[in-house]
């Protein structure tokens, strides 16, 4: 009998070329695989959103692989577990990311429990991370891609998620999946990486949030107390923006663009201080809340590690602090437009701790 031939996955087919690879090599490891894909979104789509394409591609893939595939609707799901704690995040003047929930609350949770309902082992996706084991212990670790490590979007999992998940590309650079994929003929072998989220597509923004809150223009102020201008509404603009301000930094032009250094919400007021390295666009500490923890146990503060305040972000050497309304983390070096709202994310060595939310 083959290695893993008695064990069932059911695997998240995006459309991408990433989660059709992961379950062509499930195959190739003698596990039993089978395919969900994920119905999210049931609102109006933007012209970016690609979710017609995305399920036609998830069902090409599915018959190209001979894998039996359902399409689930979790747009129920979605909305009161994510797209609500999004809107109301992004009223309180916040900047969230959605897809950290999106993972830990439909992909690792909602997904899990249909899998398990279904008699799988396992769930699978396309995600860049590693699952190991260390005696009872699941931990999360930085893939060999790091360029596409995605660790900071998986970093509120659980260890009964990451028990019953498996991470097939975690060995894998985006190359070697791509040639893979032409390799086999997947009909996505060629298709363009996702970007943005799916809902609101990356050119309709605020005119996407405008359709769910009310935007309140009001003065835009530099650090001197100065009024440049007005804004469209505090909700539309987040910490170290610099494109959509709409002054300054005219090409060719000696004047220094303008950049979002706070928002004041008490006086509906956006911030704005000049030059890219300002020091008003940089600090050495944050507060965060929401802490998790991925091991079984709460580590020891205070704690010397890692963290990253974004997803491109190198890692930064750093103190997590505990305080009575969460962490503190202080840093090295001063880190540029800590945003509130959205992630911090803590490492030792290749290891994903866990992570907060920034509120300050």
């Amino acid at each position: 009998m083959a290695k893993n031939s008695n064990k069932k996955v059911i695997v998240g087919l995006s459309g991408g070329v990433d989660s059709a690879v992961a379950a062509y090599l499930l195959q190739q490891q003698g596990y039993e695989v089978s395919a969900v894909y994920m119905q999210n979104w049931e609102e109006d789509s933007s012209e970016n959103c690609s979710s017609v394409e995305d399920l036609a591609s998830a069902l090409a893939v599915s018959e190209h692989l001979s894998i039996k595939i359902e399409i689930i609707n979790f747009a129920k799901e979605y909305w009161q577990e994510v797209f609500e704690q999004f809107i109301s995040a992004h009223a309180a003047g916040l900047t969230p990311n959605p897809d950290v929930l999106c993972n830990s609350e439909i992909k690792f949770k909602h997904f899990l429990n249909y899998a398990l309902d279904n008699n799988a082992d396992f769930i699978a996706t396309g995600h860049y991370a590693e699952i190991v084991k260390f005696d009872s212990e699941y931990k999360l670790k930085i893939p060999m891609d790091k360029n596409k490590d995605q660790t900071y979007f998986l970093h509120k999992l659980q260890q009964h998620q990451l028990r019953k998940s498996i991470f097939p590309l975690a060995a894998y650079n985006k190359d070697s999946i791509r040639q893979i994929a032409a390799k086999i003929s997947l009909p996505n072998s060629t298709r363009k990486d996702s970007t943005g989220i799916c809902f609101i597509g990356e050119k309709n923004y605020k005119n996407f949030l405008s359709g769910y809150m009310l935007a309140k223009p009001g003065d835009i102020v530099d650090e001197f107390g100065n009024i440049h201008g007005r804004h469209d509404g505090l909700i539309f603009y987040t910490i170290g923006q610099r494109k959509g301000i709409k002054l300054g930094g005219v090409k060719n032009t000696l004047e220094k663009p303008w950049y979002v250094m706070a928002k004041d919400f008490s006086k509906n007021q956006l911030l704005i201080c000049q030059g890219d390295s300002n020091k008003k666009l940089f600090k050495d500490r944050l507060r965060a809340t929401d802490v998790h923890w991925i091991g079984p146990k709460e580590p020891q503060l205070p704690l010397q590690c890692m963290a990253k305040i974004r997803y491109r972000q190198e890692l930064q050497d750093c103190e997590i602090i505990k305080n009575s309304n969460g962490i503190v983390v202080v840093f090295a070096k001063q880190q540029r437009a800590i945003t509130p709202g959205q992630s911090v994310v803590f490492y030792l060595s290749d290891y994903c701790l866990g992570g907060a939310i920034i509120c300050a």
